[in-house]
């Protein structure tokens, strides 16, 4: 098969880690090939790869350029990964007789009925969700069909992650929690900052910190705020980090307090890297979590309660022991960087086929 990814995101993320590890997945075995907007992400790509401006939803430019690619290069499947990109991608299948399968990695509620349809229903042959509950959300509005929509829960590269994790970091903390994404209002950094503030009344002589890898809009905001919980000194900001996972693999927990998510590529990586998850109800992480067993959830904005949850964990080395290596087996049982390749290409074999049945029909 000949697809087309496409992802317009001016930073790097989960979803352009997504984007990546999937194409050149598949790139083995198929032709991928790669519509980027800026540098940030193209560079990390060594697939085949076109740049192009991306300036809106509705860009005419950027829509005819698309076509051009899809035509030369013979694409079967295009895959947009942003929400920018449906529309022109979804334009773009149509014009060239193609199918269009989107890519969504967070819960979204389908709330303006007349557009939401022309996106996700007709100008889309298949949507890839990572998480349950992302379909069940999506199925919720009467227009979704739900053989149009594929859980395929997100891969690791475990050998690039063995690779990449040495040699370790040097530990700033004995206790050391780790959290890693761009710094926004949704990831929720501020309720992680003021629950471990509580955790240090608990045990105000703990040795322990917070590393926070990433950057973002909310990065000063973060520093004033550790600064007014009395907490900098025990809150390391490393910025972004092209190689987060020497840092990852000698953090005792790995934290996720995102208001919304789908199943986060960060706490799959520090799960596979043994550190302790501890996460907020967001997205899919139930079926990643089985709480107290393989990792805790607890309910966005309950300080009290992710205070405790760290204090239990800081006094029990022997029970984060027995969790860390728990969340380590869940990883490498359910996220597969092999079975999710395999699923991506069995589902666009899938919507290619269900063309040409449609076709003979109309014969």
């Amino acid at each position: 098969m000949n697809i087309l990814f496409m992802n317009s995101a001016r930073t790097w993320g989960g979803t352009e880690k997504w984007t990546r590890m999937a194409s050149e997945a598949m790139a083995k075995d198929h032709k991928t090939f790669l519509v980027y907007r800026r540098e940030v992400v193209g560079d990390r790509f060594t697939i085949p790869k076109f740049r192009l401006p991306c300036l809106s939803h509705i860009d005419l430019y950027t829509l005819f350029k698309l076509v051009q690619i899809i035509r030369k290069e013979k694409i079967e499947v295009i895959i947009p990964t942003k929400r920018k990109d449906y529309v022109i991608a979804g334009l773009a299948s149509r014009i060239c007789g193609i199918k269009n399968i989107l890519r969504l990695g967070i819960v979204r509620p389908l709330s303006i009925p007349i557009l939401h349809k022309l996106i996700y229903h007709t100008l889309a042959d298949g949507i890839i969700v990572n998480a349950q509950k992302i379909k069940k959300t999506l199925l919720e509005t009467y227009f979704m069909q739900e053989e149009k929509i594929r859980v395929i829960y997100n891969g690791l590269d475990t050998e690039a992650l063995d690779r990449l994790s040495l040699p370790p970091a040097q530990k700033r903390f004995k206790f050391q929690i780790t959290t890693a994404g761009i710094l926004t209002k949704r990831k929720g950094h501020d309720f992680l900052l003021r629950s471990f503030a509580q955790f240090l009344k608990l045990a105000p002589d703990a040795d322990a910190g917070i590393i926070i890898i990433g950057d973002g809009p909310k990065k000063e905001e973060l520093i004033a705020l550790t600064d007014e919980l009395k907490i900098s000194e025990r809150v390391h900001f490393t910025g972004f980090l092209e190689n987060p996972y020497p840092n990852m693999a000698i953090s005792d927990i790995i934290a996720m307090t995102s208001t919304n998510e789908g199943i986060s590529n960060a706490l799959l990586e520090g799960m596979y890297l043994k550190n302790v998850p501890v996460s907020t109800f967001a997205g899919g992480t139930e079926e990643l979590i089985d709480n107290g067993k393989n990792g805790f959830l607890v309910d966005y904005c309950n300080e009290t309660t992710l205070a405790a949850i760290l204090h239990e964990l800081y006094r029990n080395d022997q029970q984060r022991k027995q969790i860390s290596e728990a969340a380590k087996e869940t990883v490498i049982q359910k996220f597969s960087m092999h079975s999710m390749t395999k699923e991506v290409v069995h589902f666009c074999q899938e919507s290619i086929k269900s063309r040409s049945r449609i076709k003979k029909e109309k014969e």
